[in-house]
């Protein structure tokens, strides 16, 4: 049967602005855009970001992700990230670190559209 391997999980986040998307993901959070796609110059934007190894796609199409889901980043140096963000201004965000969270400690933030991210590094 081969050697199965599955390289990228990469959830698909619904956004209905993107100037607002483009804020939140590349100013604040600094992602960068990887690519950016429609299939006509009014259609809705399908686009992917990244970062350090996490990849993020962004879409206003329809059946593309439902808001209010989150998703969960298991990473290293998140004080240093969560330092980073926490010196952004103009976001309105002031992320806590929970030191109980499950697998160790995190923090989560919330796009434009509802759905949340939540950043981990394990105990």
């Amino acid at each position: 049967m081969g050697d199965i391997r599955f390289v990228l999980t990469c959830p698909i986040m619904r956004i209905f602005d993107v100037a607002k998307a483009k804020d939140f993901y590349v100013d604040y959070l600094g992602f960068k855009i990887d690519f950016e796609h429609r299939f006509g110059p009014t259609f809705p934007l399908y686009m992917s970001v990244s970062r350090a190894g996490l990849t993020l796609h962004l879409s206003e199409h329809h059946g593309d992700g439902t808001p209010g889901h989150i998703v969960y980043v298991r990473m290293q140096s998140m004080r240093a990230f969560h330092k980073e963000l926490l010196s952004r201004t103009g976001h309105y965000q002031n992320p806590a670190i929970d030191e109980e969270g499950p697998g160790g400690p995190s923090f989560y933030v919330s796009d434009p559209f509802g759905n949340a991210l939540r950043f981990a590094e394990q105990a």
